[in-house]
């Protein structure tokens, strides 16, 4: 079986990462058993250095794109068999505007946004033992500031940043306008890419009730909450 490696369970969604949240409903859609093993803890045995990864009988693949390429084709999957070249290669770029922007919005909404910190903070290290939990997170949130900066998210305020998530939230909901799924009545693997995103703004729960300015926004754009709600009726019914 194949053993997908991430983050873990974080915020009400499968995973913190939107990028093992796209391999798991991939691997979801296409009805290929796998488990699940979380923890930062794997990023020191990641061929990249990063999570998502699978161990498929021995054969590691990195990557989620990666991922995907290999599970579409060492296990025949046809979720994409019905679309056009044209919509193919439209897919392929809005994937990439989608985890080239969107994703360091998301990054920046939680890791920089100062009413998000305390939240993201004690997430992600609130069982640290002391003395790591009172220096590692603010050495950690700088290492963040600085990637964002060196992207050039972190450059602009964040009135522009917001800005920017909404620009790629309210094309994506021009996308999908009435239907479904982004081309049709039929999911396909693209579906899985925008849940992976969309998910962590619009379907995250925190135990106070809290929603910041990136997560309201979000679900201003009803069809939008609506596809989350019918992917996680057809695919996590366990949450």
């Amino acid at each position: 079986m194949i053993t997908l490696y991430g983050f873990g369970k974080c915020f009400n969604v499968m995973d913190a990462s939107p990028f093992v949240v796209k391999v798991d409903l991939f691997m979801r859609m296409a009805n290929i058993p796998c488990q699940v093993k979380y923890g930062a803890k794997y990023l020191k045995v990641s061929p990249k250095g990063k999570l998502p990864f699978i161990d498929d009988g021995g054969k590691v693949v990195a990557d989620s794109e990666a991922i995907l390429s290999y599970l579409t084709e060492q296990y025949q999957v046809t979720l994409d068999a019905e679309l056009t070249p044209e919509q193919k290669a439209q897919a392929y770029l809005i994937t990439k505007s989608l985890d080239e922007s969107l994703y360091w919005c998301l990054v920046y909404s939680r890791w920089i946004l100062d009413e998000s910190w305390p939240l993201t903070k004690d997430a992600f290290f609130g069982t640290l033992p002391a003395p790591l939990c009172w220096f590692l997170p603010n050495i950690i949130r700088k290492t963040v500031k600085k990637n964002l900066y060196g992207q050039g998210v972190g450059r602009h305020s964040a009135e522009e940043i917001l800005a920017i998530a909404d620009k790629s939230l309210q094309s994506l909901s021009t996308l999908l306008a009435e239907k479904n799924f982004f081309f049709g009545e039929q999911h396909t693997s693209f579906d899985a890419v925008v849940y992976s995103h969309l998910c962590e703004f619009i379907s995250v729960r925190f135990d106070n009730g809290f929603e910041n300015v990136f997560t309201k926004q979000a679900k201003t754009y009803q069809n939008l909450v609506q596809f989350c709600q019918r992917i996680e009726d057809k695919f996590y019914q366990e949450k």
